[in-house]
Formats: C-alpha cells, structure tokens, sequence
C-alpha cells in the first residue's frame, strides 16, 4: 500500500494481460480488506475503469459474490450498477446468472429500476419486461421454471434472470408469467420459446406449471412439438403420470386428445408402448416392478383410447401391442432374471428353515418320559414352542411353495401386472413370519432348559432372538411395501370421480 501511495499513478495502471488494474485483481482474488483500501485511495471515476472485457470491478464483484466488495464499490460510485461488461449484462444481472443470491439481492435493491424495465406494473411491484428477456444463454425466466422441478414449492428461485421475483415463490411467479402470456396472441407464442417451455415442464414433470397455464391459456392443451405430439402424448412418451392424470380433468375433450396422433401416426396408445426412459424406470425398484409400472402404464392408456385404436398401426406397420412387445422384450428377460434370482435366493432360506423346524419337534427340550410324553408337556412355554414350531414349518413350507411358482412360471407379460408380485409378496410375507416364529421357537427353547439355573436369561434371548427379524425386515421389508404398494395400492394416476378443470 505504500508503494501504491507513493506512485498514485499505479493504481489505475494495467498490471494484467486482459488489462486489470490492481483493483480488478483484488476483487477478482476476493480480497475484501485490500479492494477497502484500494476504494478509499481511488477517486469515483477510478472505479469504472473497465478491462480488455469490458469488465468493471464491479462486473467482477457480482462474479464472486462477495457481497462487502459490492458494498465498497457501490457506495462510492452508484453508477458501476448501470455499466454493462461485454455481453450487454450489468452486475445485478450477472450475479443472478452465478446463483448468488445475497449479492443479487443487494446489487437489485441499488440498481436503478428503469436500468431493469421501462415498463413497470406499479400495482404489483413487477417487471413483465423482464418475463421475456432472455440471459446469454439465450434462457428466460419461463425457460427456468420449466426446467427446474425443484423451484416446486421451494420458496426462493435461484438463477433467475427476473431479479425482482427472486424474493417471491414459484408459483406466484409462474401466476404473472402466465397472466403476461394470456394478453399476447397465440402466433407470438413460438416465437417467445412458449411452447418450449411447456414441452420442457412435460419432460419434468413439473403439473404446477402445466396446470397453471392450462389455466390462464386453456387452448394450450392443443399445441404440438415439432413432431405433431401434443401435450398429452408427449406426457404419456415420458411417463409423466401427474401431468397426464390432468387428462381426466378434461371432460368432453378427453375424447379428442385421445384420438390424436404424432406425425409417424403414433397414437396416444403406441406412446405407452414405447419403452419410459431411463431416468423414469430407474423411479422403480427393480426390473420386474419396472415391467409391471410400465404395465400399468399401457393398460390405463388403454381405457381411455377408443376399441379401434387399440389395432391402428402406425407408420411402420406396428400395432400398439405389437410395439409394446417389440420394445419391452429385454426388460422382459431382465424382470424374469431378477425374478428367478430373487426366488432361488429365497428358496434356500425357506428350506432351510422348513428343514429345522421339522426337526425340532422330535427333539422337544428337556426329552420325553418313559412312556414316550414330552417331559415339559404341562408347561405353558412348552406349548409355546410347539405352536411357533408349526407356524414356523408352515409358513416355511408356504414360502417355499411361492418361490417355486415363480421359479416355475411362464413369465408372460401380463404376469408381471399382478401374479408374479402377489407371488412374490405371499413369499417375502410368510418368508419373514417363518424367520420370526422360527427365533421364538429356539428362544423358548433356551428358557425352558435354562430357567431353572439362570433367571435371567429370558432377556438377552429375547434381545438377540429379534436381531435377526429386525435385519430381515430393515432389508426385505421395504422392497415387500414397494411390491405392494406397487400392486394394489391407489397407483399412480389420480382419478377423481366428480370434478373437472373447467
């Protein structure tokens, strides 16, 4: 610093390549004791000193997003706020594009607000220029919204380009996007990316924003990609089930997206037939629960098709049925395999246990007498161990006889729908019965031989009879819920009886 007070003409002396000054470095190093120092010893005018960039210290500052740095720069010259870097953007609206949420905040509040829109809403505070402006990547702020399925319902939005409605939730921002688009006419919409950023909430998943805009601009429901797929078909392709449930809030205009079809004359039954995407089956757990959601997904689409276009084929001769086999066939092998692999592994346990627990009841504890009668035959715990033995053998035996069927079965597709998961849950149920009756049954036996000596030994044989139970049910049960749930819960469509959207 002495240096720089003895040699005042340093300090705004291109020390860099990209021609920084010492105050350019030390914002960009984020040295915020130093750019203090550096901001008292520079006058005003100093500090709008721009790079080979175009660049002000500022322009760096909202790059960093030390909020101090900003602080100093500001308070002594207001008019870095205004100085845009070399792609036309000023600092509040880089920051934004870094994610720095306290710096955008700070570098909005300061900035003049004619610099951010002419054309203000005074009533409710906004800026719907803003709503179509695009950042450098050429993104708006409904390109955002549309791609970010966790801006629903967190209450901040991060990496907007709208600065103002950083401070307000997703769905009162997507409220006044949709009220701006609702006043333009329909030929405006592909040129402002509308429809793109409808497909793009569709591929997310994102319902608030279908919804809301099906809302304000009913007609949207019509609208087609770039190969003639509407909304709903394209919902359907990406198995979108909230998005496609919206469907049945339709009434009468149910029967007319139903019977659209693509421009390769894939209705919206052909669209079930294709294989989900990855990032939707790996949702699921499992190559045959993904069959049977996939399943599931056909079968719903096909209620609500009309009869004749269940057969229509499409461009390449393929009819839904036929496509769904052609494009499900390694998923097919893949949910037989793990199937057949999850029955055999369960198979050995279910007959181990069925092995030992047959055993056990001609080797009663304590022996018999001489006329043949178990020598604890009038003891309650006696009784006890008989009755767990048997659930244990039965369970065991029926547990058994389940996997077999699978190992067995002739693994159709429709198998997968209901009978190889009710199958495969009678199993993993009476499999898990069978593992607890069977700790009860050797638990009883250690306190019936040992009561008498030791007393206390009920508890820890209690304790460490249901450590094993509690393993098995940490690590099958919750595969046996999904199953299930998956099977005969209320799925994943909602289908309500008696209310529509309009």
């Amino acid at each position: 610093m002495k240096f720089l007070q003895d040699h005042r003409h340093a300090l705004t002396a291109s020390i860099s390549a990209d021609g920084d000054t010492a105050l350019h470095v030390a914002v960009l190093a984020g040295h915020v004791e130093i750019v203090g120092e550096l901001v008292k010893m520079l006058d005003a005018e100093d500090l709008a000193i721009t790079n080979r960039n175009n660049a002000t210290a500022l322009n760096y500052a909202a790059i960093g997003g030390i909020t101090r740095i900003a602080e100093y720069l500001v308070e002594k010259n207001k008019g870095l706020l205004d100085v845009p870097n070399q792609n036309g953007l000023i600092p509040v609206v880089v920051a934004s594009l870094y994610g720095h949420k306290e710096m955008v905040r700070y570098l909005y509040h300061e900035s003049p607000k004619e610099v951010l829109s002419p054309e203000r809403d005074k009533k409710n505070g906004l800026y719907p220029h803003l709503v179509f402006h695009q950042d450098s990547d050429q993104d708006t702020a409904l390109d955002m919204l549309a791609q970010k399925p966790s801006a629903f319902p967190i209450p901040a939005i991060k990496h907007m380009y709208n600065l103002k409605l950083i401070h307000v939730q997703a769905h009162e921002l997507l409220c006044c996007i949709c009220q701006q688009i609702s006043t333009l006419p329909r030929a405006e919409f592909e040129k402002l990316g509308v429809y793109k950023a409808v497909f793009n909430a569709v591929k997310n998943g994102i319902v608030e924003f279908i919804t809301e805009m099906i809302k304000h601009y009913p007609d949207i429901i019509w609208i087609e990609d770039e190969l003639e797929r509407g909304i709903f078909l394209y919902a359907t392709l990406q198995r979108q089930e909230k998005i496609f449930s919206l469907i049945y809030k339709m009434g009468a205009k149910k029967n007319s997206i139903a019977t659209s079809w693509d421009r390769q004359h894939n209705n919206i039954l052909h669209q079930a037939a294709f294989l989900a995407p990855s990032s939707q089956l790996d949702r699921v757990s499992g190559a045959a629960l993904q069959m049977q959601r996939e399943l599931q997904w056909y079968k719903e689409v096909e209620h609500i098709v009309q009869p004749k276009y269940r057969e229509m084929s499409n461009m390449f001769r393929r009819t839904p049925k036929a496509l769904f086999t052609e494009s499900h066939r390694k998923l097919v092998e893949e949910g037989e395999k793990w199937m057949k692999d999850t029955a055999e592994s369960c198979t050995v346990v279910a007959a181990l246990i069925a092995t030992i627990m047959f055993s056990a009841i001609f080797t009663v504890p304590g022996g018999y007498d001489a006329v043949g009668n178990p020598l604890y035959l009038s003891r309650n715990s006696f009784m006890v161990f008989i009755v767990s033995d048997a659930m244990s053998l039965f369970s065991s035996s029926s547990s058994l006889l389940m996997f077999l069927g699978i190992l067995t079965s002739r693994y159709r597709e429709e198998d997968f729908l209901k009978s190889l998961p009710t199958k495969l849950i009678v199993g993993l149920s009476c499999l898990f019965f069978s593992i607890a009756t069977m700790m009860v049954t050797f638990g009883i036996t250690l306190v019936i031989m040992l009561r008498e000596r030791v007393s206390w030994v009920s508890v820890p044989i209690i304790l460490l009879g249901s450590l094993p139970v509690t393993l098995f049910a940490l690590l099958q049960f919750p595969l046996l819920v999904e199953i299930f749930y998956s099977t005969y819960g209320p799925g994943i469509f909602d289908k309500p009886k008696k209310w529509w959207l309009f």
